[in-house]
């Protein structure tokens, strides 16, 4: 019997926001009923401030599923896409007072539909369901995890053995054939942390082919550690508002909010850090 928080339960007895959004804007759909954990995520925006306006969910699953659905839909209600994309399944296990180890999966799936609900959404609506993902390599047939699945889970929760993966995304859990598989991913994974480069030069995966997950994490890093300690400096600061492609909006705050020469900072400074950061192609427009 696994030990559950109580707002665990609470959801799993009184889920939030079940069933489908009519004409919805973006739909996610993961996990598949053969290994008994699926979600299918709608979501309806408003295309002036893309706000999530509503989100409704369809869960099949055990109590972590449906607990981790539920408190998700409200996680993600009244955030803008941007702000919805960097929820983490770590944050959906926390905002439920944690979920036992072997049930974190359910919070990766959670995740996941999101992920793809907003990938729908960036895409004009057309639903995103996992089985059709083009190109998609499956690792685990058991469970039909992919190798960008894995990938994203090993980098958000800091994994470091191939148990640790399996309780996290359940591949690996079944027959065991792609064990040796996801030791390959997890050692390549692990071994592209270690700094291949001098610092300054651009990675070799181009801004643009990262999922929109990856873009505003690596924008962020590069904002909080090389742009908002030299703006801070004057009494400025920047946020990051959206990203489409590989145009970079940004509000400029404080002393720089309302400076004359704002559009300056921004050619001149932060989208030189960012292109000698992260890309030659970035382009930085003001929100």
């Amino acid at each position: 019997m696994w030990e559950y928080t109580d707002k665990v339960m609470e959801h799993f007895k009184n889920p939030r926001n079940v069933g489908e959004v009519p004409d919805a804007d973006g739909t996610g759909q993961m996990g598949s009923l053969v290994c008994g954990d699926a979600l299918k995520l709608t979501i309806k925006v408003d295309k002036a401030t893309e706000v999530i306006t509503d989100v409704k969910f369809k869960t099949f699953g055990c109590a972590s599923a449906i607990a981790s659905s539920s408190v998700l839909t409200e996680m993600v209600k009244g955030k803008t896409i941007t702000e919805a994309a960097r929820i983490t399944n770590r944050d959906i296990a926390a905002q439920l007072g944690e979920l036992p180890e072997e049930k974190m999966h359910c919070s990766v799936m959670g995740m996941e539909a999101l992920d793809a609900a907003i990938k729908s959404y960036r895409q004009g609506g057309k639903p995103v369901v996992f089985e059709e993902e083009p190109g998609a390599a499956i690792v685990c047939k058991c469970f039909n995890v992919s190798e960008e699945a894995v990938i994203k889970a090993i980098h958000t929760n800091n994994l470091k053995t191939v148990d640790d993966i399996t309780h996290f995304t359940k591949a690996g859990g079944a027959c065991g054939k792609c064990k040796a598989q996801l030791r390959e991913i997890l050692d390549k994974t692990l071994a592209c942390e270690i700094p291949q480069k001098p610092q300054g030069q651009p990675p070799q995966k181009t801004f643009k082919d990262l999922t929109i997950v990856e873009k505003i994490k690596a924008v962020e890093k590069v904002l909080n550690e090389d742009i908002k300690p030299k703006l801070n400096l004057d009494g400025g600061s920047a946020e990051l508002v959206d990203i489409e492609g590989n145009i970079i909006k940004l509000r400029l705050l404080g002393a720089c909010g309302g400076c004359r020469g704002a559009g300056i900072t921004l050619k001149n400074f932060v989208e030189k850090v960012l292109r000698e950061k992260l890309s030659a192609d970035i382009e930085v427009k003001q929100a």
